[in-house]
C-alpha cells in the first residue's frame, strides 16, 4: 500500500485534518460547500460517501485527496474508478440514533471483504465506540492484521455534557480521545481521532496519541460556508500551534 503523499507527511507532522461531509450525505451542494471550505481553510483532506457522482463533484472542486466512507464493500469500487484516493469503512455516527448497532464481528468481516476488493488502496476503518475501552485497543490489533492501514476513533454521539463552553468541549470529546490514547498504544498504524471535536480539542487528540484528527458536525452543521472556513482555519491553526506556527 502506498500512502498519498501529502497525507503520509502530514500523519508524520502530526498535523492532519481530515473534514467529514457524512456518510449518508448525498445532497451534492452540501457536500460541495463543505468540500470548497475544507480546501480553503487548509484541511489535508476530505471524506465524502462512496457515491461516484460525488466523487467526480469534489474532484473538480479541490485538489485535496478524497477519502469515501461506507458500510457496504461493494460501495468503494465505483467511487475508487471515479477518483477516490482512500476508503474508510466507518463514520458509523449517523447510524446510531437509528439504534443502528456495529459490533466488532461485523466490522472485521468487512474489513475482510472490502480488503479482498480492493487491496492496493488506502484502508481506514472506524473502531466502534460501543466497544469498552480495552476490547477497542484489541480490536484495532485485528483489524489492522486485517489489512487495515489506518485506524479512526470515534465517541462524539455517546457522550453528553453536563457543561456549556470549553469544558463541555472537553466533556464531548472524551470517549474519543479515550479511544485515541488506549489504541495508539496498541498499534503500529496510524491513528486518526474523530467525532465530537472541536479547535479545543483537536491539540488534546494529538497530545492522547492521534496522528491526525477527523471533524464533521464542527464544519458541515453550520450554514454558510464562510462560517465553514472559519471553523476549518481554526482548527487547522490549532493543530499549528501545538508548535508555535500558525497555518
Amino acid at each position: 500500500m502506498t500512502m498519498h503523499a501529502g497525507l503520509q507527511k502530514a500523519f508524520e507532522q502530526q498535523k492532519l485534518l481530515k473534514v467529514i461531509s457524512g456518510l449518508n450525505n448525498f445532497d451534492a451542494k452540501q457536500v460541495g460547500s463543505t468540500v470548497k471550505a475544507a480546501s480553503a481553510g487548509g484541511a489535508t483532506f476530505v471524506d465524502i460517501t462512496a457515491d461516484a457522482n460525488l466523487v467526480r463533484l469534489v474532484r473538480r472542486l479541490t485538489s485535496l485527496p478524497i477519502c469515501v466512507s461506507a458500510v457496504e464493500p461493494s460501495a468503494f469500487e465505483s467511487a475508487v474508478e471515479a477518483g477516490a484516493d482512500l476508503i474508510e469503512i466507518g463514520n458509523f455516527d449517523s447510524f446510531y440514533a437509528q439504534g443502528r448497532r456495529f459490533e466488532a464481528p461485523e466490522v472485521l468481516a468487512l474489513t475482510h471483504q472490502t480488503r479482498s476488493l480492493l487491496p492496493e488502496i488506502t484502508l481506514s476503518v472506524t473502531v466502534p465506540h460501543i466497544l469498552p475501552l480495552d476490547e477497542q485497543a484489541q480490536f484495532a490489533e485485528e483489524l489492522v492484521q486485517a489489512g487495515a492501514d489506518l485506524i479512526q476513533t470515534e465517541g462524539g454521539t455517546s457522550s453528553t455534557p453536563t457543561h456549556g463552553g470549553t469544558l463541555g468541549l472537553i466533556e464531548k470529546a472524551t470517549p474519543t480521545l479515550a479511544a485515541a490514547y488506549n489504541i495508539s498504544w496498541a498499534v503500529s498504524v496510524p491513528v486518526l481521532c474523530a467525532s465530537g471535536l472541536s479547535s479545543v480539542t483537536a491539540p488534546m487528540a494529538i497530545a492522547a496519541g492521534a496522528s491526525g484528527v477527523g471533524v464533521g458536525s464542527a464544519v458541515n452543521q453550520l450554514d454558510n460556508e464562510v462560517a465553514m472556513v472559519a471553523a476549518v482555519r481554526s482548527l487547522v491553526d490549532a493543530l499549528n500551534e501545538r508548535y508555535g506556527v500558525r497555518a
